[in-house]
């Protein structure tokens, strides 16, 4: 998969919760966490697990910010 390297944040997976349809898999980065929610089903054939070293992969439009306390 060929993607521009400005929207790749390389990290580790911190935590995965799933339940029967979606995962929310938290990666950490060299600029904080980073939430994902993915389906359960992409979990599984990836065969993600913590500790394991990822790529977020950051689609402008599907982007959720919060201000940081």
């Amino acid at each position: 998969m060929e993607q521009s390297i400005r929207n790749q944040l390389p990290g580790t997976i911190k935590s995965i919760v799933s339940d029967k349809v979606l995962s929310e898999v938290i990666v950490e980065t060299s600029i904080g966490e980073v939430a994902s929610v993915i389906t359960t089903r992409s979990v599984e054939e990836m065969k993600l697990k913590l500790g394991d070293k990822v790529f977020v992969l950051v689609k402008a439009t599907n982007v959720s910010l919060r201000r940081r306390s």
